[in-house]
């Protein structure tokens, strides 16, 4: 058997062949410590997310079984909150991305001992900060629920309050994770950050199914504390530790490194994104009614998952490579690299909103339904989930201009402009929630989602950035006119085999609509000479192609597939 010249530099050559033949392995990509370019990041992440959406799926169908869409389960969604406003006001929401950028400029200027200087005295203040925050929110959780749900009783209010106690100290876990995974991430080695969402969403999993009968819905959150520490904080430990990380503890504040995460961060900590804030707004006016919090949280839920997969695994994965770029001052590869991803993002989110709107109520009904999740839930949470479907290209593509900013070392511009947008969109929920209800709550978040993606995108283009010219129009309306043509030929569809609320039926509207839906928007591209038909294939077949190279693939080569 040939050996393989990666691994033997003089191999054993033959009379037929001179040559010599790799042996077989796995491919290079799949590998935990691989060196990734934008599309294999782009395309593990969006597996991970995939999967983790599965998951996700899989999770709520366990939530919904077990405890359906009553007080319970409103209990448990607004539990989160008080942890996450934490994370977002204390560590600034995104702490990998700040990171990035720091390290980034440390890697390129060959001072990894300066950035490892800097990671340890981030890490050990900010621990110092979060655990004290920590202790604080456990002491006050009573007042916070109480001003936060004014529509909790008593009862309810004090099962909040006992699941956000042992949520809290999971965000000491996502922050150091966070601080270990942005090592991974400018190494472009990303297979660690597509396991540790599939860790935390089994551990809520295992949670439930083990511990329910002993904890009630509490289970829950004892098994969102163990993934977070399995998950975030365990595994990207395990692999910065492989790449030779080593850390300190270190209070030292004069250090460069500190102050300038301190001064990306800040605009992050004091400003408000409406991404973030959407769902406190949505928990407040939805604390009045039993049930609605979960029914919204349900929603949101199903609706995410291809979110993540366009919008959150595209900005993740191009996150580093957005940051070399600007780091080389390549502002003119920057700005295109921005503008084709969004361009793609825009076109596949138009063909994808159209069958979540079609498909909505078989998909909540196929997923949801059993248990104490009943039928006029399914009716109630897919009409949020339609509504919600509505912005699914907005909501990826601001994932995109949110970390060109912080790509460019701009987090000011971005979280001042958010935070504006979410102080005048609040008078606009309150007004939609008391004249629709409900409802109204979920169009409010899509007309707050459309108005922040705009303003990032014309200030990205006012700050000289990205251009709004260098979108690609004619192929994102080549996408939407696919996509309104299969939204009339699903809505026919729809028309002859309406809901009837069984499983079977479900399935068939699904794969008879999802069937149609293919056929006709692949038509339309194709007649309208659309690259999105092609462009899946070429990538896989460049990406082929590209492996071949192996790790001594130049690291320059690897940039310019952006």
């Amino acid at each position: 058997m040939a050996e393989d010249t990666h691994l033997n530099p003089e191999p054993i050559k033959t009379a037929a062949d001179s040559r010599p033949k790799p042996a077989l392995r796995r491919p290079g990509w799949l590998r935990l410590s691989h060196e990734h370019t934008t599309f294999s990041a782009m395309l593990l992440l969006m597996v991970s997310t995939l999967l983790s959406r599965v998951i996700g799926l899989v999770r709520s169908k366990v939530i919904a079984y077990l405890f359906g869409a009553g007080s319970l389960t409103d209990a448990y969604n607004a539990a989160f909150q008080l942890p996450e406003m934490m994370n977002y006001f204390l560590v600034g929401g995104a702490a990998s991305i700040t990171f990035i950028t720091i390290l980034s400029r440390y890697r390129e200027q060959g001072q990894e001992h300066e950035g490892e200087e800097a990671l340890s005295v981030i890490l050990s203040v900010m621990l110092v900060v979060l655990g004290s925050a920590v202790i604080l929110g456990e002491l006050f959780a009573p007042l916070y629920t109480r001003i936060f749900f004014p529509g909790f009783d008593a009862e309810k209010a004090a099962l909040c309050t006992h699941m956000t106690r042992i949520l809290l100290p999971a965000q000491l876990c996502f922050f150091s994770g966070g601080v270990l995974a942005a090592v991974l991430l400018v190494r472009k080695q990303f297979a660690w950050q597509a396991v540790t969402p599939l860790i935390y969403n089994l551990g809520i999993i295992f949670g439930g199914v083990l511990l329910a009968r002993q904890f009630g819905i509490s289970s829950l959150a004892v098994g969102a504390l163990g993934g977070a520490i399995v998950g975030p904080l365990l595994l990207n430990y395990l692999g910065a530790h492989n790449v030779g990380l080593r850390l300190r503890f270190s209070l030292n504040w004069s250090h460069p490194g500190f102050r300038e995460w301190v001064r990306l961060s800040i605009p992050l900590m004091i400003g408000v994104s409406l991404v973030t804030a959407d769902n406190w707004i949505l928990n407040y006016f939805a604390s009045h009614g039993s049930g609605d919090i979960a029914k919204l949280s349900y929603a949101k839920i199903l609706f995410t998952a291809p979110m993540a997969v366009l919008g959150q695994a595209a900005g993740a994965a191009s996150m580093p490579f957005f940051a070399a770029l600007a780091g080389q001052k390549k502002h003119r590869e920057f700005a295109a690299s921005v503008s084709r991803i969004v361009t793609r993002i825009y076109a596949f989110a138009f063909l994808l909103s159209v069958w979540m709107i079609g498909m909505a109520y078989p998909a909540v009904d196929l997923v949801l339904r059993g248990g104490s999740f009943h039928h006029a839930d399914v009716g109630q949470t897919s009409l949020y989930f339609a509504l919600f479907a509505g912005s699914l290209c907005f909501w990826s593509a601001q994932a995109i201009y949110a970390r060109a900013f912080y790509a460019a070392g701009n987090t000011f511009t971005p979280m001042a402009a958010s935070t504006l947008i979410t102080a005048a969109s609040i008078p606009m929920y309150w007004f939609l929630f008391h004249l629709m209800g409900v409802k109204g709550l979920a169009i409010a978040s899509d007309c707050g989602i459309v108005i922040q993606t705009l303003a990032l995108a014309f200030l990205l283009h006012r700050n000289g950035l990205v251009p709004l010219r260098g979108l690609e129009y004619a192929e994102m309306a080549k996408s939407l006119a696919a996509a309104i043509v299969s939204f009339g030929v699903l809505f026919a569809v729809v028309r002859l085999l309406p809901p009837s609320g069984s499983f079977p039926r479900d399935l068939l509207q699904l794969a008879c609509g999802t069937t149609v839906w293919l056929l006709s928007a692949w038509a339309v591209l194709l007649l309208s000479r659309s690259s999105l038909p092609h462009q899946l294939i070429s990538r896989l077949r460049t990406r082929r192609a590209s492996s071949n190279l192996g790790p001594l693939e130049p690291a320059t080569q690897r940039i310019s597939k952006i």
